[in-house]
């Protein structure tokens, strides 16, 4: 089975507003007060983007790549309200959202489940989030990770391939910026949560993955942790994501960072400690350029029965809001910083063919 992962895919904001619905661009964040505020800065360092693009657009050569790829599964983390309506949640200093009707963004890319515990789903508060829910239930595309209570944030999305299921359950950690008001309750909306990658937590996660899990269950933990910038990883991270596989996870799917981070394989079962972006409306924006952060990565995934058998990656950047591919200079140094701090796990990151990486352990 190939499954197809990236970290943040941020479809509102900047992105929204070039796409054939945008929503309205007033938002309340102390540095920009539009949305079209952050297609100005993107185009002052790279040129004209173009406005009412198709929804494949912002993918750029990622489709091709998938085309090729033919993953059977295919999961992202989206990091975004999905309305066009509510208000900003209060003293929040960044709004996320993306118009309803531009959902068609992720069809363009055939993505199969979104998780949702992350620290933008509930930007544009509940009512922002119940149109998520059901704009994404209406489009047929699975979730995880919030809901309308409790219990609904905490059920996996469930695809199955030739028999076989992917569960896909997702959580929150505050250590990524996830309010703590955020929590959904017995009878409150929200996220699933956790304050911090602890063995409380993760024996938590432990009995929850035992209790939805089948024997031939392929299950990804879609995890939003850590901070957005740096290469550290806590020893708590490390232990949280072993003791999580020692009850059953085959991916622990990583993400926050804006940057990728370092991989483990781990009893044969992958850990991403950080996919970084993807998709966001972050060109222009200056700061913490030494992370590369315009260097999003697709991971292409191959489980089998006994385990984890290969792990591919390919690079893109965005340029006017779509991600191209990355040029054989940048995938170099991509390779060599994944490397250096995936090989205190064992694990090593080279170049592959056609401007990709491969994945050793």
């Amino acid at each position: 089975m190939k499954l197809f992962l990236a970290g943040d895919v941020m479809t509102g904001r900047g992105i929204d507003q070039i796409l054939r619905h945008p929503v309205d661009p007033v938002i309340n964040e102390s540095y920009m007060k539009s949305a079209e505020g952050y297609v100005g800065l993107a185009e002052r360092r790279s040129g004209p983007i173009p406005r009412n693009v198709e929804d494949a657009y912002v993918w750029g050569d990622v489709i091709a790549a998938l085309e090729r790829t033919a993953p059977d599964v295919r999961i992202v983390n989206l990091e975004t309200a999905v309305t066009a309506g509510g208000s900003s949640w209060p003293d929040k200093g960044i709004s996320y959202r993306m118009h309803p009707a531009n959902v068609g963004v992720l069809h363009a890319a055939a993505i199969d489940v979104c998780s949702l515990a992350n620290n933008h789903v509930l930007d544009w508060s509940y009512p922002g989030l119940t149109d998520t829910l059901d704009t994404l239930d209406a489009a047929g595309i699975g979730r995880a990770g919030a809901g309308r209570d409790r219990a609904e944030a905490e059920a996996p999305a469930i695809v199955t391939v030739n028999g076989a299921r992917v569960v896909v359950p997702g959580i929150g950690f505050g250590t990524a910026g996830v309010p703590r008001a955020w929590a959904a309750g017995e009878h409150q909306p929200g996220v699933a949560y956790f304050p911090a990658p602890t063995a409380e937590a993760a024996d938590a996660v432990a009995r929850h993955v035992d209790a939805i899990r089948a024997p031939d269950d392929v299950v990804v933990l879609s995890v939003h942790w850590g901070p957005n910038w740096g290469h550290d990883i806590s020893r708590n991270q490390t232990r949280f994501a072993h003791q999580v596989i020692e009850a059953g996870v085959d991916i622990v799917h990583g993400h926050s960072s804006h940057h990728a981070k370092a991989l483990e394989v781990y009893q044969d079962r992958l850990i991403m400690y950080g996919c970084g972006d993807l998709i966001n409306d972050y060109e222009g924006i200056a700061g913490h350029e030494e992370y590369r952060g315009d260097l999003g990565v697709a991971y292409l995934v191959t489980m089998g029965r006994n385990g984890l058998e290969g792990v591919d990656m390919a690079a893109f950047q965005m340029h006017r809001f779509r991600a191209g591919r990355a040029s054989t200079r940048d995938v170099e140094w991509l390779a060599g910083t994944l490397d250096d701090h995936s090989r205190r796990f064992g694990t090593h990151v080279r170049m592959g063919d056609d401007v990709g990486l491969e994945v050793t352990w």
